[in-house]
């Protein structure tokens, strides 16, 4: 089977418009997370991180006529422009586009949106974007909950290996919505402090926001310093509940094993786990069972929902260009809020951001209704230091 990378990437979130500058951001443990009072979304106070509207409205007109385009169309376009710029590739049938998204347009549906309702559909959201860019293929779009950003370089990895393109750009955002805000606040899954995963003190999750695109492809010239092989994949969906994950963590045992079976490496080869640590009981919980069972309870891990929130389809997506930046810094970055563990099984949780030598990486996710994905990136350009 031939190779797939991902190379040039870009994120648009509270920490930064570029993925440079929230890396930078990252390294230095400052958190995105900021409590708003905005009762239009939430009748308390809560903890969030939200793109500045009046800052994503300046810079889309410069290329777009904003009332045209929802406010995660624009997050997503702004996003995938800079990537496919960057890339210089040109947009024939051999190149593909997926749009990965938990609940897409959904603030339409809201009091007092100028869109249709009918703009809520997730095809409309695909159709948005493959029209502002004039591509010749038809968008796939992906919504599978939680695992969806990263189930997407998967989806295209497996694109590129069937030959059907020789290049996918992806692009996953969601929004914080009243709608979102709300059904995470009735499963009583809401902190009123900022999250703090895999710690004794941890109160709950925040919903974030975010838009994040990437270049996966079958060429290895023209990558960017940060670019990574993509060495094996797998999801595994266990049924176990419609928004409860598994006691025993089995789908991402499965997962898990299946991406390293791929990979033909072994558990000692990944250098450290970008986990979904979401902060809420049972998910951090279900993780630590997991991973202990797969024999990785020593390899550092980290969650970045500590400086992002949760940003629900987009946050695999988020978390794979942060971890492409870290193998490339040879720089483990800290699991923001974690003092101490609250999980009952133990876990090398990064607590410092600290340098080391790194070619390998893990990132898993998990979502509603069961889905578990993980897939393993190495080092594209082992010349970078």
């Amino acid at each position: 089977m031939s190779s797939t990378f991902v190379s040039h990437n870009n994120i648009i979130s509270s920490l930064g418009c570029n993925s440079q500058s929230v890396v930078r951001q990252v390294k230095k443990e400052t958190t995105g997370l900021s409590l708003v009072t905005d009762e239009r979304i939430h009748p308390k106070p809560f903890y969030t991180s939200i793109i500045p509207s009046e800052k994503l409205t300046e810079s889309f007109k410069e290329i777009g006529v904003i009332d045209q385009y929802t406010k995660l169309e624009q997050m997503l376009i702004l996003s995938l422009k800079d990537v496919i710029d960057a890339s210089a590739i040109e947009l024939d049938d051999r190149v593909g586009i997926i749009v990965s998204t938990t609940k897409g347009n959904i603030d339409v549906l809201e009091k007092n949106s100028p869109f249709p309702k009918e703009r809520a559909y997730l095809s409309s959201l695909g159709d948005a974007v493959k029209n502002f860019f004039g591509l010749s293929t038809e968008p796939i779009v992906l919504s599978n909950a939680c695992v969806s950003g990263v189930l997407a370089v998967a989806t295209a990895k497996r694109f590129i290996a069937q030959g059907r393109f020789d290049h996918v750009f992806i692009t996953s955002g969601d929004l914080v919505t009243q709608f979102i805000v709300s059904g995470f606040n009735s499963f009583q899954a809401l902190s009123d402090l900022p999250c703090k995963p895999y710690c004794k003190y941890r109160t709950g999750i925040n919903i974030g926001e975010v838009a994040a695109s990437v270049l996966v492809t079958s060429k290895k010239t023209g990558l960017t310093p940060e670019a990574v092989e993509i060495i094996g994949d797998a999801s595994c969906n266990d049924a176990n509940h419609i928004s409860g994950p598994s006691r025993t963590g089995e789908g991402l045992v499965r997962a898990v094993e299946n991406a390293i079976q791929e990979a033909t490496i072994e558990t000692e080869d990944i250098d450290f786990i970008s986990a979904h640590g979401t902060a809420t009981l049972y998910n951090d919980e279900m993780e630590a069972i997991a991973f202990n069972r797969l024999r990785m309870l020593h390899t550092p891990l980290h969650s970045l929902k500590g400086y992002f929130g949760h940003t629900l389809g987009a946050s695999g997506l988020l978390e794979t260009i942060v971890g492409m930046h870290s193998l490339h810094q040879n720089t483990l970055f800290a699991s923001l809020g974690y003092t101490e563990r609250g999980v009952s099984k133990p876990l090398n949780i990064i607590e410092k951001t600290t340098p080391k030598q790194l070619s390998t990486f893990l990132k898993t996710a998990s979502g509603f209704g069961g889905c578990n994905t993980a897939v393993i990136f190495k080092k594209a350009n082992k010349n970078h230091k």
